[in-house]
């Protein structure tokens, strides 16, 4: 009767997948026929939780499990939110009060299960990881495409640890990112010494513009030593006063500050000053090493601080939110709260969960998107798409959409033309 049992079971599960990819199917090819729907977007945030933030303890909670009895299901009740019938988890009770700015995506799904560093360079790149091609990040190609907003700013700030995962591939370092490690001070190796006058810093650039210039003509046509000459203009630009003060979040009302809540929240809160100076583009991270030394990565007794980490995310996300919808910038601003994948519902020997990457939920908020919506539907254990499964490609689609960047367009390794995507098709629903 058990073996019975769970071949039935196994094979309903294949059955509500095997629906589900069909479904996709179609709704793929027609939407391959349609024109695309551009959007205005002018900025993107990529919130990332590292380590795999389990759908069904967070966007896509399900019936309540019990880790001791090995019974699959949520770690945590669920609460109602702003838009009708859908529910989230109780740790997210200041997301669920204005759930209709979001879209949650809850049938993501890519192959990857057991690699985390592949998994991250899936969401990232929205490719698998190639042996001949160095794909651009997500960040990169909306930096490559659309430049900052204003003068005097990088396109593209990441806030937490660099990676060639979240670099620029192929398109070279003017394409790449400015990272930060803390908001405690600004970019690292960009603050001049107190010491250094005006008159000072004019006498050094005019002595490092002559070492330049004869470097240039000794390495004319060496690539490398162009990346590396536009690298060094851009630092120049980007170690003065102006842009400095971004980092300056002392200068924030306290009450605000304290609204975003601790490290993560700052980075957040600096991530709206970015943005108001002309960052196109910011990552921010919710390190590995937040509050239980595994981050998202909750195996076995990580996950008895679980909770920790969605109070984080919901104080800081939803403060983020309200802060741009203030300052009338949420509907040119698009969120993305990403993660390399899922859980599973089952529980593990030591009460913990392992990794799931056939169904998981991102979520969307801003952007002039048509929020409000939950796209996809799951199973009663939020482990396959019953409805509406969404590819990594199509996410990347969609962001590009958003943004005003053509999906379908082509980008250029040397002389080989690279498809934007692998094949990704925005979606349709959200845009208005």
């Amino acid at each position: 009767m058990t073996l019975h049992a769970s071949r039935r079971d196994f094979l309903q599960a294949g059955s509500f997948a095997a629906a589900a990819l069909m479904s996709g199917s179609q709704l793929r090819a027609e939407e391959s026929a349609a024109p695309v729907s551009l959007g205005k977007a002018e900025h993107c945030v990529m919130v990332w939780l590292g380590g795999g933030a389990g759908q069904i303890d967070t966007w896509d909670p399900k019936q309540l499990g019990d880790p001791k009895g090995k019974k699959a299901g949520s770690y945590y009740p669920s609460i109602d939110t702003a838009i009708s019938g859908a529910k989230v988890c109780e740790h997210l009770p200041e997301c669920a009060k204005i759930l209709d700015r979001f879209a949650p995506i809850r049938t993501l799904h890519h192959d990857v299960i057991d690699e985390h560093a592949a998994a991250v360079n899936r969401l990232h790149t929205g490719r698998p990881v190639s042996e001949t091609v160095t794909y651009p990040s997500i960040g990169s190609v909306v930096s490559y495409r659309r430049g900052p907003a204003d003068e005097g700013v990088p396109a593209y700030v990441l806030i937490g640890y660099p990676s060639t995962t979240r670099g620029p591939g192929f398109l070279g370092s003017q394409s790449g990112y400015l990272y930060l490690t803390d908001t405690e001070s600004g970019p690292q190796g960009l603050s001049r010494p107190a010491d250094l006058t005006p008159e000072r810093v004019r006498r050094r650039e005019a002595l490092l513009a002559e070492v330049r210039g004869d470097y240039r003509r000794r390495a004319s046509g060496n690539p490398l030593a162009q990346d590396y000459d536009r690298a060094v203009t851009e630092l120049q630009r980007l170690s003065g006063p102006q842009f400095m003060q971004t980092f300056q979040l002392d200068r924030e009302p306290a009450e605000l500050r304290n609204r975003y809540g601790g490290e993560f929240g700052q980075r957040c809160l600096l991530t709206r000053r970015l943005l108001e100076r002309g960052v196109r583009f910011v990552e921010v991270s919710h390190n590995l090493n937040f509050l239980n030394g595994t981050g998202w990565d909750v195996h076995n007794e990580g996950i008895e601080q679980q909770h920790r980490l969605i109070q984080e995310l919901d104080q800081a996300v939803s403060a983020l939110v309200v802060d741009l919808e203030r300052c009338k910038m949420l509907d040119k601003t698009l969120i993305l709260v990403a993660t390399e994948f899922g859980r599973p519902a089952q529980f593990d020997g030591g009460g913990g969960r392992g990794h799931h990457g056939k169904c998981f939920s991102v979520v969307l908020a801003g952007g002039g998107l048509k929020t409000g919506q939950v796209i996809g539907e799951t199973d009663e254990l939020a482990m396959n798409p019953l409805s509406r499964p969404v590819s990594v490609p199509d996410l990347h689609a969609t962001v590009y959409a958003a943004m005003g960047i053509n999906p379908h367009e082509e980008l250029y390794a040397g002389d080989r033309p690279v498809p934007i995507t692998d094949g990704g098709q925005p979606i349709r629903e959200l845009f208005a």
